[in-house]
This record gives C-alpha cells, sequence and structure tokens, in this order.
C-alpha cells in the first residue's frame, strides 16, 4: 500500500480519519494526501475564497505531519461535489486506498440522498476505509463477511492485495439462509424436527464454507457459521463485537436506489450500526479481481 487519500472536511469526524490513516501509513510507509473538496455549485467569489482558506489550512496539515509524524503527506483541494471530488482525486493520485471519517447516521438523509460515505463506496473504483473506532494502534483482528460466491472470493482478495490483513487473526463470517424455518414456524413440526432441520443447513453451510476456503487458498482463516434469523447486518455487527474485531470486511455491490430504498443493503445496514472500522470494497475492485456481476454479492 503505497498511497493513501484521506477525506477531510475539517470536522472532528474528519479529524479521526487523519489520525488513523496516519497509523496506516506509519505502518505501511504509505505517502499520504490529504483531499479537502470544496463545493462549487455557489457563488465564484464564495468558492474561490473557500478554496483559498482550505489550500493553506491543508498546507499547515501536511507541514505538521511531516514534522511531527516523520510522514510523506501532500494535499489537494478539488473543486465539485464531495464524493465525486474525493474518488476522481484518489483515481488521479492512483492511491491504493480512501480513509473517511464516520458515517454521518441520519437515516432520513441517508433514505432520500444518501450520505457522501455511501455515495463514496457506490462510485469509488478504490477501497474505502471508514474510520469508525478510536484510532489506538495497529489491529489484531479482523472480521470478513462473506456469502462465498465470487464476489466475495474477490473482495478477500483485494483486502488481501492492500495488505491490510496481513498479521492479523482473521475470521469469515458466513450467515447461512435457513429459509425453511419460517415455514416451520407455521407448521405442526417437533422442536426436534426442527433443531434436525437447522442442523442440516449448518451442514450443508459448513461444506460450502470449506470448499470456498479451498478454492481462495487462504492460509490461517477461521470460519463462523451463523443462521440468518435476524438481519445480516446486525448478525454481522454483533459477531464484531463477539470477537472484539477492530476491523469489518464487506463488498459491495451496485443497486439502483429505489432498490436501495426498498430494501436496504447489508453493508449500508453495518455502515450505519458498527462502531468499528469497516473497509468496504467497491464493485470496480471486485469486478477487477476476477468476480462476475451475475454471481451476485454481500451488499
Amino acid at each position: 500500500m503505497k498511497t493513501i487519500v484521506v477525506a477531510t472536511d475539517f470536522s472532528e469526524r474528519s479529524d479521526r480519519a487523519i489520525r488513523r490513516a496516519k497509523l496506516l501509513a506509519r505502518e505501511f510507509d504509505s505517502r499520504l494526501h490529504l483531499v479537502h473538496v470544496v463545493d462549487d455549485d455557489r457563488w465564484q467569489a464564495v468558492v474561490l475564497a473557500e478554496q483559498d482558506a482550505s489550500t493553506k489550512i491543508l498546507e499547515e496539515m501536511a507541514n505538521t505531519i511531516e514534522g511531527n509524524d516523520g510522514l510523506k503527506c501532500d494535499f489537494r483541494v478539488v473543486l465539485g461535489k464531495p464524493f465525486a471530488g474525493i474518488t476522481q482525486a484518489a483515481r488521479d493520485i492512483e492511491a491504493d486506498l480512501i480513509v473517511i471519517g464516520p458515517h454521518r447516521r441520519q437515516l432520513l438523509r441517508g433514505i432520500l440522498v444518501g450520505t457522501t460515505v455511501e455515495r463514496t463506496i457506490r462510485t469509488s473504483d478504490r477501497p474505502i476505509f471508514l474510520a469508525n473506532g478510536i484510532p489506538a494502534g495497529s489491529y489484531s483482528r479482523a472480521l470478513v463477511a462473506s456469502d462465498l460466491s465470487a464476489y466475495s472470493a474477490a473482495t478477500i482478495r483485494t483486502a488481501n492485495t492492500i495488505g491490510l490483513l496481513d498479521r492479523l487473526n482473521v475470521s469469515l463470517l458466513n450467515v447461512f439462509s435457513t429459509l425453511g424455518a419460517a415455514l416451520m414456524s407455521r407448521a405442526s413440526m417437533s422442536d426436534d424436527e426442527k433443531r434436525s432441520y437447522l442442523t442440516r443447513e449448518r451442514s450443508r453451510a459448513g461444506k460450502e464454507a470449506a470448499s470456498f476456503m479451498n478454492n481462495l487458498k487462504v492460509d490461517g482463516m477461521s470460519t463462523i457459521l451463523k443462521p440468518d434469523t435476524v438481519s445480516i447486518a446486525d448478525t454481522i455487527c454483533e459477531t464484531a463485537i463477539e470477537l472484539s474485531a477492530e476491523l469489518i470486511v464487506i463488498g459491495t455491490s451496485v443497486r439502483s436506489a429505489i432498490l436501495r430504498v426498498i430494501l436496504g443493503s447489508v453493508t449500508e445496514g453495518v455502515l450505519s450500526t458498527t462502531d468499528r472500522d469497516v473497509l468496504a470494497i467497491p464493485p470496480h475492485q471486485i469486478q477487477a479481481n476476477g468476480a462476475n456481476k451475475a454471481d451476485g454479492a454481500v451488499s
């Protein structure tokens, strides 16, 4: 991981992202690029004034990071919409990772127009790192959410490529389907019959997970199986807490705005719930690592 873009709007949330980005840059000997986006859909005089002020602030921040932290740090101010400016800057710089601050938990706004975080993830062709937790050092444990598809395999390959899973205790979580459970609840089946059904489904999921891991050829990753008795997003977040995992890795898929409003997505559910850091691998990266759109995704 040679280059990290960290987006800042000069808020406390962004400060958390910068602190995490500095830790990552030190660990991987990466160059930091501070990026601030000025919304240019306003009077030109206002835009130019904000651009000038932002440039001075970023220059001071970059000098401080280089002087106090001993890290290589550049900066740039971009004109445009925040999510578009961040993704374009990362593309121009050829960044390996984009670090942004915690998800803004405003449900109504998220449904109607999306947040900068959501829009950045949907439009980026680079992995997005969401700095939710309070930066306190290197990670020790990560949880990778997987539906055992080609998309999920490509997600793990991408995370491995940028090095974030190196030297970590990594667990793969598969939330397996129990479609028959609801039908059984309505049927006159005994508790033993229901338990037998769940045991068979867990066994099936276990065999599929073993085959997935064998094809993936990743050593040292344990497997956790859980039934989808609650929402998948909730299961992922709860499992991360149970394991004391500081990092959640998840892939995303492209969905229409209407479908997102009706069904939501696992990724957005995790982003809006968890207090753990999240590495979200966007569709462009997943497809680049060998997945086919038809294979589906954890999203």
